[in-house]
């Protein structure tokens, strides 16, 4: 099932580019916006460029990015490299992290493209069930504005 807000958000295990092991505690104290997409490719938009072009104001916010996706970690690291992304691309090749945070239904090989928002504390605070990419970034830096 979907998070909603106010849940607690599964912890959450993931290989990054450079194949460390990233978890949900590692940004204890700290707001995440975890963004997901079957494919990095898919993420070559307005969406990931305005994360990235926006990351001194996501700072501010003490909020960390985290790009997840099913592609393997040797992938994400040439993506990141090329787009300039300052933030953790991250790899759910066996897919229970999307399926944990409902963005993937268990009998599928798809992902939604959805986002969500989790506090310091470890809560949701919000998921972005529809992302329209060129107005995903600004609408996460406003939401954060109001907490």
């Amino acid at each position: 099932s979907v998070l909603s807000a106010g849940d607690q958000a599964p912890d959450f295990k993931f290989i990054n580019q450079d194949e460390e092991s990233v978890e949900l505690g590692d940004f204890s104290g700290k707001y995440v916006i975890s963004g997901g997409t079957p494919r990095l490719d898919t993420w070559l938009n307005k969406e990931g460029l305005g994360f990235r072009d926006r990351i001194q104001e996501f700072n501010e916010k003490n909020c960390q990015i985290l790009g997840v996706s099913f592609d393997k970690p040797g992938s994400n690291k040439n993506f990141k490299e090329k787009n300039g992304f300052p933030f953790d691309l991250l790899s759910d090749l066996d897919k229970q992290v999307s399926i944990s945070f409902g963005v993937t239904p268990s009998d599928s090989g798809s992902a939604s493209r959805m986002s969500v928002l989790i506090g310091p504390d470890g809560k949701v605070i919000k998921v972005y069930n529809t992302v329209k990419p060129a107005e995903h970034p600004d609408q996460v830096l406003r939401d954060l504005s109001n907490l």
